[in-house]
């Protein structure tokens, strides 16, 4: 893989099989994907057990997977910390086992990067705070096991509680997938500035770009990159800054499959003109 070779995230196509997820990447004109393993919000392959397989003989080439967990609920910010990750505790079991499925899959695909939001992390003093880096830290280490890296999703918390919780877990297998719009529409902070702290920790990233809430407790708006408040110049320029060389993978997750399609084509000619100094 290129240094900050442009890629695209999976389900932001809304592919149901491998060839399709194919025929799309040639579409929009990328080699690179992150492969979402299979979950109600991301994925269902048609491939089913068959899809390490199916992936391992594909054209492309796989920057990292992803999973997310059953009954898990956008519909607004409210409901995602109630349902997200590991943060409810009933849940947790069924999802541990859920989350060592796709380490499994990620290692027989011969991939070292699984990212996933961990969910909404407990802040210090919380008495939920132990439990929840307990069951993380069982995680982590399950990973570690098959050498792979669980990188956390940024957005969910504010860069000083993930960057806390990373030293408190304190594994070299516990890293960061950065996603700058999902800070701007979880309303947790400034996307660019976000950056310096979490940055030795990097090692996979979104691009995707958004404007903030107009209140608190909604969400922000989803936006065709360019359009939003992250600035992907700036994006890029900070990462260079401090050595991030991995891919750079566009999300998006509005719109249909057509205009998602078209969105991302765009995206990724922007993202070449500004590689390019454009």
């Amino acid at each position: 893989m290129r240094s900050l070779e442009v890629g695209v995230c999976s389900w932001s196509m809304q592919v149901k099989s491998i060839p399709e997820l194919e025929k799309c990447l040639g579409e929009v004109g990328a080699r690179v994907v992150q492969l979402a393993l299979g979950d109600p919000n991301h994925a269902s392959w048609k491939e089913g057990d068959k899809l390490v397989e199916a992936a391992k003989r594909a054209s492309f080439e796989i920057s990292a997977t992803m999973i997310g967990f059953p009954g898990e609920d956008y519909s607004t910010p409210d409901a995602i910390r109630r349902t997200g990750g590991f943060g409810d505790p009933a849940t947790r079991k069924k999802r541990l086992e859920i989350f060592r499925w796709a380490v499994d899959r990620t290692a027989e695909l011969g991939i070292s990067i699984l990212s996933t939001h961990a969910g909404f992390i407990p802040e210090p003093g919380k008495p939920e705070r132990a439990s929840f880096l307990d069951c993380l830290g069982d995680a982590v280490d399950y990973a570690a096991g098959k050498d792979v890296i669980v990188a956390l999703e940024t957005g969910q918390e504010s860069v000083d509680l993930l960057r806390r919780t990373i030293d408190e877990i304190d594994s070299p297998q516990l890293k960061v997938n950065f996603d700058p719009a999902n800070i701007l529409l979880y309303d947790v902070g400034d996307p660019i500035r976000a950056i310096e702290p979490l940055a030795n920790d990097i090692v996979h990233v979104h691009v995707k770009d958004a404007i903030a809430p107009a209140r608190p407790g909604e969400w922000g708006k989803e936006v065709p990159l360019g359009q939003g408040a992250v600035g992907m110049k700036e994006y890029i320029e900070e990462l260079a800054r401090f050595a991030y060389e991995g891919p750079l993978v566009i999300e998006r997750e509005v719109g249909d499959q057509k205009s998602r399609l078209k969105d991302i084509a765009q995206g990724i000619r922007l993202l070449k003109r500004t590689l390019a100094g454009g």
